[in-house]
């Protein structure tokens, strides 16, 4: 049942900035029965979220997504960036929808997530979580109250933003305790919730109050378990999995349990029953059938032996979650940038770490690719190092042993002090990137505060060391090879346009968001006299540097047979015989425009094409309808017609590949509509300017997959300019041809 606020938004709280918000998360919360929340806050940037206030669970719950790109596919992006609610009904649709989510989740839970908007600007969102026995369905009052929630605190981060104190993030995020509760009521809280051989745990996992039966069923004394989280404290719970169990219960709020065995042969059942500020577990002694043959266990004597504990922490089941996230990311970096981001975004959280830096090997010196949490000289202090420098990153890159400093003495008595850099940190792991053998860098994990480093930890970072040294290999091998696309890119486009009088020209290529960012689209403008230019746009099948290269050849032969006096639909002809005896195995369109200035007449020829554009004196925009034929490098026998269309002094003509209107499931038309829409908004606005916003306006309506090559010719007008009639056979068309 959601419970009655009638009064949640008469009136927002005197209270201002963070508590403000924190204050409506707690009334959210609330208002729809919810256990768990938090709002997020846009960075400057506006391209990050990060975390400003949560309730209902430990930080570390939720660590891993303190900041956000808005790339990221998670419920509360998917909010902001579609400005809807977003409803995870189940487990099963978090794995569905949120895959990398629910491998760090994997617990039964419901929840919604909210932007928060202004009248024009977006601030951030807010998620709000429901136990698992929540309906699949969020209910209309639920969805009406949530969305009057957002627009509360919209409106209160409006109202500052337009003060001139836009509400940021704090340094950390504030997370909101759970009621304080005297020993009294805590004793009277774990009773309620099971009232015999109990042991108390609060929300963040430690022992709050524990009976002397459970005690001693732990072989443990009751003072010694109390303020200690018991899979740290008792030896034969050191098994992630018995933590696990106990996030699950915090996290769906349902009642879970297991069975461990204590040495040497007694077995334990442990029922954990979850509240907000903390679960009660109840042990007892558990059947188990050994040789087909039911045994009851035996029950221990109070007081028990005491064990005296292992003080070796386990590795953290949140630690083993940032792990397995880090591992399955890893495999989608492409970039070096990409795999410095995810190391420092999932490695740090994971171990608490406060600064990182991962450095390779580079000509004989060492180079840092990335680093997080440190100040730029030091960065500046360690690049370039010799490979003979006998300093730990070195060291450990050179003979690919890892090494791990819980202390500054501990660093200076291996390195001696005159070596040692203040870095602001207090303890170290140096990791060797080891890929195929061979050791190509090394990561730093340091610690602003003192860290001891258990034998599991130095186990899991060595281990991660070759993870990262994997990707980091993939990712510097990517990044050349999209350099040398680029570099061939830039090669086989024209680097500047000729100047001719009374004709201004503006290009631009803007390569596809996938793969390497280099294609075979293509353009160009090429001077056949005074008052003579051709101009060729066109786009070779592929994105890789097959296609790059052919688009190389392309336009080096329409500018041979251009130069060489032959008519646009000739020029077409025979490019399109040199492709098919190149029989490449990719085919290419093209259209082709020969300007005469001194009679302001264009001559067009078109194979497989999108239609020019033309915008007119007047502003209006026209599709130059021009007969083609077939795409080149397919039937050596096509012939191409030109058309010949009068231009009038100040018209614009554009010239453009298919990746600037294209998108799936768009209708062609409408999208060349579109584009027509915008040219005729923006053209008269210098030529430069206008087609940057055409490239914008087609960045901003779709995703790209695919290039763009655009050419806008401008015919300036003159002063006793010969007047070209009125192009009437200009008729509005998307045909393609």
């Amino acid at each position: 049942m959601v419970p009655e606020h009638p009064t949640f938004l008469e009136g927002r709280s005197p209270r201002s900035g963070l508590d403000a918000l924190a204050d409506d998360l707690v009334k959210a919360l609330e208002s729809v029965g919810a256990h768990l929340g938090a709002v997020y806050l846009l960075a400057p940037d506006a391209e990050v979220l990060e975390l400003a206030v949560m309730k209902g669970a430990p930080r570390d719950f939720i660590r891993p997504w303190e900041r956000m790109s808005l790339s990221s596919p998670m419920p509360v992006t998917d909010a902001i960036r579609y400005r809807r609610l977003v409803w995870v009904g189940d487990e099963k649709e978090m794995a569905r929808v949120y895959p990398g989510a629910a491998l760090v989740m994997p617990y039964d839970f419901t929840l919604a997530a909210v932007p928060l908007i202004g009248t024009t600007t977006v601030y951030g969102g807010m998620f709000v979580m429901w136990a698992g026995t929540h309906s699949c369905d969020l209910s209309p009052v639920e969805r009406e109250r949530l969305l009057g929630v957002a627009a509360e605190m919209a409106r209160g981060l409006e109202k500052a933003d337009r003060q001139g104190r836009r509400l940021r993030p704090g340094l950390e995020p504030r997370v909101l305790p759970a009621p304080s509760m005297q020993p009294a009521e805590v004793i009277a809280a774990v009773a309620d919730r099971l009232p015999e051989g109990i042991c108390g745990l609060d929300a963040t996992g430690r022992v709050t109050f524990v009976t002397p039966r459970a005690a001693a069923l732990l072989g443990m004394l009751p003072a010694r378990l109390v303020g200690s989280h018991p899979w740290t404290l008792v030896p034969w719970l050191n098994d992630p999995v018995y933590e696990d169990r106990y996030r699950a219960a915090m996290i769906s709020q349902q009642a879970t349990s297991f069975v461990a065995l204590r040495p040497p042969e007694r077995w334990l059942s442990f029922e954990l029953y979850p509240a907000q500020n903390g679960v009660t577990m109840r042990i007892s002694p558990a059947m188990v059938e050994a040789a087909d043959i039911p045994v009851q266990v035996p029950e221990l004597d109070l007081p028990g032996p005491v064990c005296d504990a292992d003080l070796t922490l386990p590795t953290r089941v949140g630690a083993l979650y940032h792990i397995l996230h880090l591992a399955s990311t890893l495999t989608k970096a492409a970039s070096v940038q990409d795999v410095v981001d995810l190391v420092a975004n999932r490695l740090m959280p994971a171990f608490g770490g406060d600064g990182m830096a991962l450095m390779v090997a580079d000509d004989g010196r060492m180079s840092v690719v990335g680093d997080r949490g440190y100040p730029p000289h030091l960065r500046e202090h360690y690049d370039g190092l010799p490979l003979t420098s006998p300093t730990p990153s070195v060291r450990t890159m050179v003979t690919g042993v890892p090494s791990f400093f819980s202390s500054q003495e501990e660093l200076d008595e291996v390195y001696g002090a005159e070596i040692a850099v203040d870095d602001g940190m207090a303890s170290w792991a140096f990791l060797p990137l080891i890929a195929s053998g061979k050791s190509v860098g090394t990561c730093v994990l340091a610690f602003a505060r003192h860290h001891r480093f258990t034998v599991e930890e130095r186990a899991l970072l060595t281990a991660l060391g070759g993870l990262i040294a994997q990707a980091l290999e993939r990712a510097r091998l990517y990044d050349a090879k999209l350099e040398l696309a680029h570099a061939l890119q830039e090669s086989l486009l024209p680097h500047a346009l000729p100047r001719l009088p009374r004709l201004s020209a503006a290009a631009r290529y803007l390569p596809g968001t996938e793969d390497m960012d280099i294609g075979g689209d293509f353009y160009d403008v090429i001077r056949l006299a005074d008052d003579t230019v051709a101009a060729v746009v066109g786009d070779v099948q592929g994105h890789n540097v097959t296609a790059a290269a052919l688009m190389g050849q392309v336009r080096t032969a329409v500018r041979a047979y251009a130069t060489a006096g032959a008519d646009p639909g000739e020029v077409l002809a025979r490019t399109n015989h040199l492709l098919v005896d190149l029989d490449p195995g990719l085919f290419a369109s093209c259209v082709y425009l020969r300007l005469d200035l001194r009679r302001n007449l264009a001559c067009l020829a078109r194979a497989g094409h999108p239609q020019p554009l033309m915008r007119l004196p007047d502003g209006r925009v026209q599709v130059v309808e021009v007969p083609g034929g077939l795409l080149l490098g397919i039937d050596h026998s096509v012939e191409y017609p030109h058309t010949e269309i009068p231009l009038q002094p100040g018209a614009t003509l554009a010239l453009y590949t298919d990746g600037l209107v294209e998108t799936p499931g768009v209708d062609i038309d409408d999208a060349l509509a579109d584009l027509a829409t915008e040219l005729e908004r923006v053209g008269d606005r210098p030529l430069e300017e206008v087609a940057s916003t055409l490239i914008r306006h087609a960045q901003q309506t779709s995703h790209r997959s695919d290039d763009i090559a655009l050419l806008l010719l401008h015919l300036a007008v003159e002063q006793r300019a010969h007047t070209a009639p009125r192009p009437s056979e200009i008729r509005r068309s998307a045909h393609h041809g």
